[in-house]
C-alpha cells in the first residue's frame, strides 16, 4: 500500500522541520542570527490515467486523469535574511549593521569568512577581532593608549590617544555584500562562507550604494519571533501525528484484506 511510504515521507519531513525550528528556537539570543524556513517539494507522481487521453471512438477526453504522489521531500532550508532589532549596549566595540551587507574576518585557514555578529572586542595586539579572536578585514590596530574609539556610519576609526584632543584616525571597516545571501555557507560561531550559489563578494565602505551603515554602541538582535515559531512547532507537531496516523490506518486496512477468506 503506497499509503504507508507517502506518510512515511510526510513524517520524515515534518521531523526535518521540527529540527529546523528547534534550531531557530535556540538561536533566540544569538546576536545577528538569521531564522531558517524548511520548504518542501511533492514527489513524483504515479499515473494511472493520464489527462488529456481519449476517452471513447467519438474522442471524448479525459479531462483530469489518475495521478497519485508519492509523499514529499525536503526541497531546501531557506535562511530568512530579515534583519533583526538594534538592541543598545553602549560598548564602544559592539557594532550594528544597519541594512545589507557581512563584515569581513579572516580565518584560521587563511580565507575571508563573514558574519553580522558586531559583537566585536580587541585583542593583546590591539586588533579588531570577533569574539572568537577571529581579525576584522581590513585590519584595524587601536592604540594602547586609546582612551576613546569612535567609529563612524560609514566606517571611519578614529581614536584619541592620552595626552591628545585631537582624534587619529587608525582606519576604515568594509563590508561585504552577496548577490544571493541565502547561498551562503553557515560555518557556525556566527559564520558565513563564500559559495557558487552566493556569488563573490562585493566590498566597499559602509553608506556605499546598495550597503548598510554602522552604529557603534548597538548590536544586532537575532530575526527569530518566538511566537511564529511556537506556532509552527505545533503546526509540525501535528501535520507529524496525521502522517503517524496515516500509517496506522494504512497497516489496518491491510490487516483487514489478510483476513479476508476466499
Amino acid at each position: 500500500m503506497q499509503a504507508l511510504r507517502t506518510a512515511a515521507t510526510g513524517m520524515a519531513a515534518q521531523q526535518m522541520n521540527v529540527e529546523v525550528i528547534s534550531n531557530n528556537i535556540a538561536n533566540m539570543n544569538t546576536v545577528a542570527f538569521k531564522r531558517q524556513r524548511a520548504e518542501f517539494q511533492d514527489l513524483l507522481y504515479q499515473t494511472f490515467e493520464a489527462a488529456g487521453t481519449q476517452s471513447s471512438d467519438q474522442g471524448t477526453i479525459v479531462p483530469t486523469g489518475v495521478q497519485v504522489g508519492a509523499g514529499v521531500k525536503a526541497g531546501a532550508v531557506y535562511r530568512v535574511g530579515t534583519q533583526g532589532a538594534l538592541t543598545r549596549t553602549d560598548n564602544q566595540y559592539d557594532l550594528a549593521i544597519d541594512g545589507r551587507g557581512y563584515f569581513q574576518v579572516l580565518s584560521p585557514s587563511g580565507e575571508n569568512v563573514y558574519t553580522r555578529a558586531g559583537n566585536l572586542a580587541v585583542n593583546d595586539q590591539g586588533q579588531l577581532v570577533t569574539q572568537d579572536g577571529y581579525q576584522v578585514q581590513p585590519a584595524i590596530t587601536i592604540p594602547g593608549d586609546a582612551i576613546k574609539v569612535s567609529i563612524s556610519k560609514s566606517g571611519q576609526v578614529e581614536v584619541i590617544q592620552a595626552g591628545q584632543t585631537n582624534p587619529s584616525i587608525v582606519g576604515v571597516l568594509e563590508l561585504a555584500t552577496f548577490v544571493n545571501d541565502g547561498g551562503l555557507k553557515a560555518l557556525g560561531g556566527n559564520l558565513m562562507q563564500e559559495t557558487a550559489a552566493s556569488g563573490a563578494p562585493t566590498s566597499g565602505t559602509p553608506g556605499s550604494v546598495g550597503i548598510g551603515t554602522l552604529v557603534q554602541g548597538w548590536t544586532e538582535a537575532s530575526n527569530v519571533d518566538a511566537v511564529a515559531e511556537i506556532t509552527a512547532l505545533i503546526v509540525a507537531q501535528r501535520a507529524y501525528e496525521m502522517n503517524s496516523k496515516v500509517i496506522s490506518t494504512a497497516d489496518n486496512m491491510l490487516a483487514t484484506a489478510n483476513q479476508i477468506k476466499a
